[in-house]
């Protein structure tokens, strides 16, 4: 007999039995008022692995009493969606409606995004999206209009140590389960309900009592929750960044060992910093960027592992050196006026003058060659001579 998986078997009936997402499942929030009402909207839940994207979209179905259609977008096609909406045009005679479940939406491209358009605008379906990328750069922006962008975030700890006391319970386990494994088993999800609750159902497999050394041997490691193209990759470097740029040294290592830890490429990191030594340290420490650009050079012939030594004691002296944006800002104020002023003459007294005609236009009149040598009619064209760029 095929046993159906904790973590199915777990899954919330209603939304009074859902742990976590408060911010969305509140009496005023949108969720719950989705529910009350009884009226669905076509939503884009986006949120990371296990945080219950799929157990809302199936309450919302069952709550508003309309037929729950779950396909996902790796392994169905255009196809699929006409064969689905042609069903919904029979639910729509039959004063039924038709809400379609597309896990993970993104992975759509354009076109088949592009046939849902009409039907969701008529009201035929009621369509919810499941992602874990960005909406904003995988989602149509005419489908994006047409919905409601929910976030999900990761359960915490504390949700998730409440999701296995429940499971524990529910399968009468709690004698052979220590809270100490509870607790571990809490701290290796990531945040993933469905990642916790896996574990437990491998442990309890392995072992009649579990502590943590079974849960380890279960669990195995954990890998961490970062996609070298996902969103999680660009919100770790953000924040690395930002660190130094804060002068917070603690948090600068912490998000660069998070990093590395993961798995990213040493040299983007070293690539990042060097940008940063000359963006956010300048003219404030003038050595930062050969630093920096070293750091580059170094992780580029020396390799990991021995590349965290580097890497690890450059951003440290980024993170704690004086900051500077002046010549950062006077670049964007250059660039700004170069785009209003795009064929502002150059000045007669600056230009080059290697024929006497241009001698005698005045091309280089005035102009001496000597080390600092400032002309008394200036150096800006005449619309920008009033301009302040540094």
């Amino acid at each position: 007999m095929v046993r159906i998986p904790l973590a199915e078997r777990m899954r919330p009936q209603t939304l009074d039995e859902v742990i976590g997402q408060t911010h969305l499942l509140g009496n005023k929030e949108i969720i719950r008022q989705i529910v009350k009402n009884r009226e669905p909207v076509s939503l884009l839940l986006w949120g990371p692995p296990g945080s219950g994207k799929t157990t809302l979209a199936r309450i919302i179905a069952r709550e508003v009493q309309a037929e729950f259609i779950e396909i996902s977008a790796v392994t169905s096609g255009k196809k699929d969606v006409e064969r689905i909406v042609e069903h919904a045009r029979q639910n729509w005679n039959l004063q039924l409606r038709t809400i379609l479940f597309v896990d993970e939406i993104h992975r759509f491209n354009k076109a088949q995004q592009d046939a849902f358009l009409p039907h969701v605008e008529s009201g035929l379906i009621t369509l919810i999206g499941a992602t874990t990328e960005n909406p904003s750069f995988e989602v149509i922006t005419p489908l994006l209009s047409r919905s409601r962008v929910l976030v999900l975030e990761p359960l915490n700890k504390e949700d998730i140590i409440a999701i296995l006391k429940h499971a524990v319970a529910e399968e009468a386990v709690v004698k052979r389960v220590s809270a100490e494994a509870i607790d571990y088993i809490a701290e290796l999800s990531g945040g993933d309900a469905r990642v916790a609750l896996g574990n437990l159902e491998l442990a309890l497999t392995m072992a009649k009592k579990i502590d943590i050394e079974v849960v380890k041997s279960a669990a195995q490691k954990r890998l961490p929750g970062y996609d070298k193209k996902g969103d999680m990759h660009y919100n770790v470097i953000s924040a690395f960044i930002k660190s130094m740029r804060g002068s917070h040294v603690d948090a600068t290592l912490y998000y660069l060992a998070r990093m590395i830890d993961a798995g990213e490429d040493p040299k983007f990191i070293a690539r990042r910093m060097v940008i940063f030594a000359s963006e956010d340290i300048g003219l404030a420490g003038n050595g930062a960027l050969g630093l920096a650009l070293n750091a580059f050079q170094a992780v580029e012939r020396v390799g990991m592992p021995e590349s965290n030594y580097i890497l690890f004691h450059v951003a440290t002296a980024l993170a704690k050196s004086e900051k500077s944006r002046a010549t950062s800002d006077a670049m964007h104020t250059a660039q700004r006026l170069a785009k209003q002023h795009p064929d502002a003459p150059v000045p007669l007294h600056l230009r080059n003058a290697p024929t006497k005609l241009m001698k005698d236009l005045d091309y280089g009149k005035g102009y001496k060659w000597e080390a600092d040598f400032k002309h008394e009619k200036g150096f800006l064209p005449k619309e920008l001579k009033n301009e302040k760029i540094f």
